[in-house]
């Protein structure tokens, strides 16, 4: 992935401006706010040199009118800024976890081989939080502290320069410090993210796998590996909460020495005659003013390098290459006949490390292949290279003599159909998953994919029938009910190409029979790919291809196969003797 950073005038451009009405919005309310905030410090002015003095007590009611009215001004926009901006900044927030979450979904079968779903779910959920500090209060409190430390400075120097000149030496030596840890603080919050996302990885998995640590007695072990994640993220807060507790302690040094140089040389050009005594009230409170927004800084200045850490790993997401980018997938098939022809396809998930060997084949529209072969001899690379999960390396795989890696993936899966060794099924109804690929699919096409694979054997004695539910992944299910339920969302979805891998492992005998009968009319008319260790469940395929080390070292039909006394003969006889 690459490291490029998500710089400012990047993020100002794709999430700034696109809201640019929004943020004028709140610019505005941001300056009538901080113009009220300036009512105070002049009306004090006042007080002490004009109304005390003179005991002018209209002028008294005026300015106390005025400060109240200023007051209820402050308080009007904050309310506003708070409800206009941080709404927004929410707003924006579920805007850009769709749009990762869709980018996510479009990326390649091999991009979710290599990263853990937790993490996925981290970098969905939590990355783009930090972007409300761009468009909320991060932006509301730069914008307005940078117009107040302004306002403010220009008063201060007409009230004395040299008071003022005072103060900006600490403040700019707080400036350089400042820039220099923001620096640092940068990559810690980037690598905060990625811990995270490892830690939440790493859980995701344990409570998925919760059946396999307690069966082998793992808790203490898992609690560990979670435990050092927690560590490593602790040691990342605490560098970070260190930088930002450098400049916060930085601030107040510099700002305080500011403060008492003021005291002194305001009070001897108090005895002079060179200020009033409101001058120096004022251009006090002014310089409280001026400094409340410094010393926000590095709280500022935190969020916002939060924000962008999280907009880097965002953007190196929505950076990865999309399964449908791919520049050469212009053919849309409207409809297909089901003639998959392999042609010398080798592929290699690893450069040099070939898993498959110039392998040719040809699976008529209607008829059944069966693969077989010991485990990792290169079967279900064979079924996701007809899946489109794979791209060949070389060779050239065809539909109805169309090149696939030319074809729109969309166009091809709607005509694909998956029942998958370990099947997926979501939490929910059994008749939700069912209606899985077609949502919108009849009452009675329902019945017939339920009927189809002999699902309604069981969910008859349920009392909820087809809408009990099923938790997580079909925990309260068998495997031979999942695998039932798998392939009656196969029948409903009517696929022109079928994938069967290891479609029957998990049944018993009696299971085994009934859905080798669903199957037999789920294959009718369709081209299908079956991947078996039960060579029994093969014999009527029109061709059984042995794969063995990605080469094909046999095909033929099963009474071919049985007359060679070869590698099938072997295999078959061996598991008949089992």
């Amino acid at each position: 992935m690459s490291n490029k950073k998500v710089s400012i005038l990047k993020a100002f451009q794709t999430i700034i401006w696109p809201k640019r009405k929004i943020v004028f919005v709140g610019l505005v309310l941001i300056f009538i706010s901080k113009a009220a905030n300036f009512v105070t410090p002049l009306a004090l002015k006042y007080f002490f040199d004009d109304i005390i003095p003179n005991k002018d007590v209209e002028l008294l009611k005026v300015v106390v009118v005025v400060v109240i009215i200023a007051l209820l001004v402050q308080a009007i926009t904050s309310f506003l800024l708070t409800k206009i901006l941080s709404v927004q900044a929410q707003f924006l927030i579920s805007e850009l976890r769709a749009q990762v979450q869709r980018k996510v979904l479009s990326l390649p079968i091999r991009f979710f081989d290599n990263t853990k779903s937790g993490a996925l779910v981290s970098r969905i959920m939590s990355d783009v939080e930090g972007v409300r500090n761009l468009i909320g209060t991060g932006l509301v409190q730069l914008v307005g502290g940078t117009i107040t430390t302004i306002v403010s400075l220009v008063i201060m120097i007409l009230i004395s320069p040299t008071m003022t000149l005072f103060t900006l030496v600490p403040l700019a030596i707080f400036a350089v410090v400042a820039l220099k840890a923001f620096k640092v603080i940068r990559p810690v919050f980037r690598d905060r993210g990625n811990l995270n996302a490892e830690v939440k990885g790493r859980l995701t998995e344990t409570l998925g796998g919760i059946r396999v640590i307690k069966g082998f007695n793992a808790e203490e072990q898992e609690h560990k590996v979670f435990e050092d994640g927690v560590e490593k993220l602790f040691q990342n807060v605490k560098r970070s909460l260190t930088a930002t507790a450098f400049i916060s302690s930085s601030s107040i040094f510099l700002l305080g020495l500011a403060t008492a140089g003021i005291m002194g040389l305001g009070g001897y050009e108090i005895m002079f005659g060179n200020l009033s005594i409101g001058e120096y009230i004022e251009f006090t409170l002014l310089l409280g003013i001026m400094i409340a927004p410094i010393m926000q800084m590095s709280n500022i200045g935190s969020q916002l390098t939060e924000a962008l850490a999280g907009l880097d790993r965002t953007e190196e997401l929505m950076n990865e290459t999309a399964e449908m980018d791919e520049e050469d997938r212009i053919t849309t098939l409207n409809d297909i006949h089901g003639d998959v022809i392999f042609n010398n396809v080798s592929f290699a998930y690893e450069e040099n490390k070939e898993v498959l060997h110039n392998i040719s084949f040809e699976a008529k529209h209607g008829s059944v292949t069966a693969l077989v072969g010991s485990s990792g001899s290169g079967k279900s690379t064979i079924a996701g290279l007809a899946a489109t999960f794979l791209n060949p390396s070389s060779g050239v795989i065809t539909i109805d003599g169309v090149d696939i890696s030319k074809v729109n993936l969309n166009s091809y899966r709607k005509h694909l159909g998956v029942v998958l060794q370990d099947e997926f099924l979501f939490e929910g109804s059994i008749r939700k998953n069912i209606m899985f690929p077609r949502p919108n699919a009849s009452e009675e096409e329902l019945k017939n994919a339920v009927k189809a694979a002999y699902v309604d054997e069981f969910t008859d004695r349920f009392e909820d029938g087809l809408e009990t539910l099923i938790g997580e992944r079909g925990v309260k299910l068998s495997g031979g009910q999942r695998q039932r339920i798998a392939i009656a969302r196969a029948v409903l979805a009517n696929p022109k190409i079928l994938i069967l891998d290891e479609a029957t492992s998990s049944l018993d005998t009696e299971s085994e029979a009934l859905i080798q009968k669903s199957l037999a009319e789920l294959t009718k008319g369709r081209t299908t790919f079956v991947i078996a260790h039960r060579l029994s469940t093969i014999r009527k395929a029109n061709q059984i291809l042995v794969i063995e080390n990605g080469l094909i070292a046999e095909r033929g039909t099963h009474d071919e196969l049985i007359a060679k006394e070869g590698r099938y003969y072997n295999l078959f006889t061996y598991q008949a003797r089992i």
